[in-house]
């Protein structure tokens, strides 16, 4: 149903050419209701008041004073018979409007003041100016959830319904100004689909670094525990038995760390609905969370990780028992490129040749080091990236700001997290050489740098692959936000984002150095019987 809304507002220009003055909150206006119907006047038809109109309209009508509580910004403007109408150039809408920096292709009234219809005088019973605004709203809100397109496409029919009931011999006496009309709205349901946007994007490369730190784990775990595999082969257990209690513990595992993380996302969507209010007026936050794509995501992790059991298990549980319970040898030393290059080669130290060869030895762990620090990488400059665009481009969004630095602290925290996992296994695996280093004299910095140089050396690689994936993930973001270029970035994130890889892994080393000089060597260095 159509109906007046009592109580309604009309909106004041102070100028006809649309330029009005700011005004102060809490500042009193004298409203000169004469001058007023000349001004809307003009805008109407080009020409003001008679001085007989005005003189007879001053007869009846004094000025008013109010104060001003607000003032907003409009792409409207009122002409003397109250009805509303655009002031925009031909084939400007203000659906175009999606950034900040798109509000100059308006023509916007920069300050309105609405009036109460109460405040308006009346002569022999009719009011001065009459409001000449229909509301309409939906009898149940809850129909629509906010932003859906359902409540778009309802409020289109119904646009569509309003406009055919004031339509008359092909002439429509009305226009309708819908939500979708308002500045505001179009800016945050844009910087909303931004954001969705690049939560497609990141949260593919997180998926993929966070399965290959899982898939890590898990095969670590099966190796370290050959000796209880044989023993349970040596039993009788089937492989698939066995294989169960792998595959047991990673999905109890997985179901409580993605337990733990539905609720660390919870509070870090909170975080960013909150960074809204920086820009806007924003209702209280639902309490209610979607969990379709934490399911998804969770399936996805969970999924890799029982394939990746299963493919370890059942190359663990092919073996002999026998073969099983002998420690798995090292993998035998090879010759590398670099040696090729005698240049370079035999201006190297020993320690360095060595590191240079246990690198190279451990293929997959020095090629999944080095992704997951490129991939790592390149979330850090994505992030950065973002945050260029928010600070000294054209991309001026609170919102966006605390998402670039989100980005960049979790992609910090990963690159930590990968590294410390890699080469927490690595030293697992390396003890006997390790202990072998101290039987020989090697004090605790020499043997800490024994593993220091190799991981240092995995980063650097990774940051050298990560300058390109970093110009790939972000061309694909700016892609998806529909603004900014790769050419357009400041030159001084290219230098830091490799500083907080670095900075990250130093934190690492640090972490890791007690259990490297920790290394029992009368343990260590034990054969299993």
């Amino acid at each position: 149903d159509i109906s007046p809304n009592e109580g309604t507002y009309i909106a004041y220009s102070e100028n006809a050419d649309h330029d009005i003055r700011g005004y102060d909150l809490g500042e009193e206006i004298e409203l000169d209701f004469v001058e007023i119907l000349d001004q809307l006047s003009v805008q109407d038809s080009g020409e003001g008041l008679s001085d007989t109109d005005k003189d007879m309209i001053s007869r009846f009508v004094d000025n008013v004073t109010v104060t001003v509580t607000q003032t907003v910004q409009s792409p409207l403007t009122f002409g003397l018979d109250e009805e509303p109408s655009y002031i925009q150039d031909e084939g400007v809408s203000v659906s175009d409007v999606n950034t900040i920096a798109d509000l100059a292709t308006l023509n916007c009234l920069n300050n309105i003041l609405y009036l109460s219809s109460d405040l308006i005088p009346e002569i022999m019973g009719t009011k001065l100016l009459s409001t000449g605004d229909i509301y309409v709203a939906i009898g149940d809100r809850t129909l629509f959830n906010s932003f859906s397109s359902s409540y778009k496409d309802y409020v289109e029919q119904k646009t569509e319904e309003i406009l055919s009931v004031l339509t008359e011999n092909d002439e429509t006496y009305a226009e309708v100004i819908t939500l979708y009309d308002n500045v505001s709205f179009n800016i945050l349901n844009s910087y909303a689909d931004k954001v969705e946007g690049i939560g497609w994007v990141l949260m593919v490369a997180f998926i993929a670094v966070t399965i290959l730190v899982v898939v890590a784990n898990m095969t670590r775990l099966m190796e370290e525990e050959r000796g209880q595999i044989a023993c349970l082969r040596t039993l009788g257990y089937s492989a698939s038995k066995i294989i169960f209690k792998y595959e047991l513990f990673a999905i109890i595992a997985t179901a409580i760390g993605g337990l733990v993380a539905y609720f660390l996302g919870t509070g870090l969507a909170f975080m960013i609905y909150q960074a809204f209010n920086f820009s806007y007026t924003m209702p209280p936050m639902s309490s209610y969370f979607g969990v379709t794509f934490f399911i998804i995501v969770f399936l996805i992790i969970a999924v890799s990780v029982i394939i990746s059991t299963i493919i370890t298990g059942l190359k663990m549980t092919n073996e002999q028992p026998a073969e099983l319970l002998r420690p798995k040898p090292p993998k035998a030393g090879k010759k590398v490129i670099l040696e090729r290059v005698p240049v370079l080669w035999n201006r190297l130290s020993f320690k360095y040749k060595s590191t240079v060869r246990n690198v190279l030895r451990y293929k997959s762990r020095f090629l999944m080091t080095v992704v997951s620090v490129m991939v790592s990488m390149a979330l850090v400059m994505a992030g950065m990236g973002i945050l260029d665009l928010c600070l000294f481009g054209e991309l001026a969004s609170p919102t966006l700001v605390a998402i670039a630095l989100v980005v960049i602290v979790f992609a910090g925290l990963l690159t930590g997290t990968i590294i410390y996992t890699l080469t927490n296994i690595n030293i697992s695996e390396r003890n006997r050489e390790l202990a072998t280093l101290m039987v020989l004299g090697y004090n605790d910095g020499e043997v800490a740098g024994y593993i220091y140089r190799e991981i240092y050396i995995d980063a650097l690689v990774g940051i050298i692959f990560g300058y390109p994936a970093s110009a790939i993930l972000i061309g694909v973001v700016f892609e998806v936000l529909g603004i900014g270029t790769l050419a357009g970035i400041s030159w001084f994130w290219w230098l830091v984002a490799p500083v907080v890889v670095i900075l990250f892994t130093a934190l690492v080393t640090l972490l890791l150095r007690g259990k490297i000089v920790g290394v029992d060597m009368n343990e260590s260095l034990k054969a299993n019987e």
